[in-house]
């Protein structure tokens, strides 16, 4: 794809902000174009990448919320994205960061980093899961405030409480699943990760993969890992 594309897809990123800035458009509508035209400005970045007879045959796209300790809570936080696009030779993986009221670029503004691993050196593929404890420790303390404050709370107590072992199951119960893509060579920095994994999407891109591996695509999945919230 030539680079004409991608750079009108950045002005229509830019007039539809400014559209939202003059409201007139709905927020509903805004935020469907965003994705609709973020996800587009991605993909035809990385087709400038490509080679002539090159093809991409699967792709899977996250949004991360970034929230900082110093931050408002009043404030939109920024997200980091990662999309991951397979073709029929590499995996590629474009990191990059959503700042509020700015657009998406897919270049060093929004400190967009693309980076790959051709099929040819991947040793295999590892599916990981690790407890929610960030979401447990959450929902146990929900849950002591409220039997401390059990009098001052005398009508929300029991509900606050409720919610907060809710959450603390939840955490236990469903733990977080991803798919590390560990190369034959030093692994890149961050990790190749797959979340989202019972997405559509990022089983297409497995697929894609274990397929052009083979044989050595499966490991056992690992125990629970400590750090993840």
């Amino acid at each position: 794809m030539m680079p004409a594309a991608a750079d009108e897809l950045r002005r229509e990123l830019r007039e539809l902000l400014d559209r939202r800035g003059r409201g007139d458009v709905r927020e509903k509508d805004f935020e469907r174009r965003l994705a609709e035209d973020s996800v587009a400005l991605t993909r035809a970045v990385v087709g400038q990448r490509l080679a002539a007879d090159e093809g991409i045959v699967a792709e899977h796209h996250l949004v991360h919320s970034h929230f900082r300790l110093t931050q408002s809570l009043l404030q939109e936080p920024e997200q980091a994205t990662v999309s991951f696009f397979a073709t029929d030779r590499r995996l590629i993986r474009v990191r990059g960061t959503l700042l509020p009221g700015r657009p998406v670029t897919c270049d060093d503004a929004d400190a967009t980093v693309m980076d790959e691993l051709g099929y040819a050196g991947i040793q295999h593929i590892a599916r990981r899961k690790q407890r929610r404890w960030g979401e447990v420790a959450a929902g146990l303390g929900a849950a002591l405030l409220a039997f401390l404050l059990g009098d001052a709370l005398a009508i929300t107590g029991p509900l606050l409480a409720g919610l907060g072992l809710a959450g603390a199951l939840h955490g236990l119960l469903f733990p977080t699943r991803w798919i590390e893509i560990l190369p034959r060579d030093a692994p890149p920095v961050p990790p190749f990760e797959l979340y989202g994994v019972r997405r559509g999407s990022a089983r297409r891109v497995l697929a894609v993969v274990a397929g052009a591996i083979g044989p050595r695509q499966e490991h056992p999945s690992a125990s629970d890992q400590a750090g993840h919230a």
